[in-house]
């Protein structure tokens, strides 16, 4: 079953991204869609047939992979497919951006800054239209396809991994150089923070299950080893740990962010996308065995113990002190 690449520029900081075709079951198939552009739209005329093409599936709904989602649905006959927690993100936007609002006001972020966010992500005008017309891949995958799917949270709540005998389509679940967490966000079935660090450890346990395919990525060229990957994340993840220190327990996010950056960040996303670390620190901190676990059960705890025991001690410590100030303030108020 051939799969063929194709790499659209993007007018974002990410650079191209890669979108997918296959002809599965003699129908064609296209794995996401590019951004919401021009010269998007030409690529899609020019290099796939539009009249053929029949499923599109999106790994996430995040601007350079659904970005012309709505213009295929008009553009061909062919069925669309997004995953069930970004059509909640579309059918509660307005409830989404009150509930984070709330999360990030009780991290200790300022009125000023909550307006700014306000403006980046709450309006509809800053994002492409979702499609009219839609499935929810998790309920409606046409099993006749032969293909699979896995909801893998690891670069946001969203994300689906597609995949055959052979072969993955992971979206932006497998990135490059960076450690990533899935942002932080609202868990709109909860009305609660989406609880990013547990479901991350789980996604560690179902991305063994793609070990020995080709794995094609949302913006690397190709992927040589999915533990070589994952190894990667979580050490640079428990490096920041130890490098930040007793600051990751912070209750005040906003607080920390500002002793650990002052003014070098100040876009308000990029702000937001360091709450989103140190809250996935925090959660690490407080319960370290689930990550633990995960690595166990997929062989490749050994490969970072020391990073974690670093990590893990600093934890330790802080408790300590946390219990010497507590017995310091008993005794004095006995006295």
């Amino acid at each position: 079953m051939r799969v063929t690449q194709h790499t659209i520029n993007t007018p974002y900081m990410v650079g191209p991204v890669h979108c997918y075709t296959s002809e599965v079951d003699g129908a064609l198939v296209l794995f996401d869609t590019g951004p919401p552009t021009e010269p998007a739209k030409e690529y899609f005329l020019n290099h796939i047939d539009l009249s053929r093409l029949r499923y599109v599936f999106l790994t996430h709904c995040h601007i350079d992979h659904y970005g012309l989602a709505a213009w295929l649905a008009q553009e061909s006959s062919a069925e669309i497919f997004l995953p069930y927690r970004d059509s909640l993100k579309m059918l509660e936007h307005e409830k989404r951006v009150s509930d984070m609002s709330i999360i990030l006001r009780d991290m200790g972020f300022s009125g000023a800054y909550l307006e700014e966010l306000h403006k980046l992500v709450g309006s509809r005008s800053n994002f492409p239209s979702y499609p009219e017309r839609y499935n929810i891949v998790e309920d409606d995958f046409p099993s006749s396809l032969g293909l699979d799917l896995l909801s893998c949270p690891g670069h946001s709540q969203s994300d689906i991994i597609y995949f055959s005998e052979d072969w993955a389509v992971t979206g932006d679940v497998l990135l490059k150089g960076v450690f990533q967490s899935p942002l932080l966000d609202v868990d709109l079935e909860t009305g609660e923070r989406f609880r990013n660090y547990e479901a991350y450890c789980t996604t560690l346990k179902k991305l063994a299950r793609i070990r020995e395919k080709q794995v094609f990525p949302g913006h690397r060229v190709s992927i040589d080893s999915v533990d070589e990957t994952l190894i990667f994340y979580v050490a640079k993840m428990l490096d920041r740990v130890v490098s930040l220190g007793s600051a990751v327990h912070k209750d005040n996010i906003a607080g920390t962010i500002d002793k650990l950056f002052g003014s070098k960040v100040k876009d308000p996303l990029h702000v937001y996308l360091k709450a989103s670390e140190i809250a996935f620190m925090q959660d690490f901190l407080e319960q370290p065995q689930i990550l633990k676990d995960s690595l166990q059960t997929i062989g490749l705890f050994d490969h970072v113990v020391e990073k974690y025991q670093q990590a893990t001690q600093i934890r330790e410590n802080d408790q300590d002190d946390r219990s010497i100030i507590a017995t310091a303030h008993h005794r004095l108020a006995e006295n």
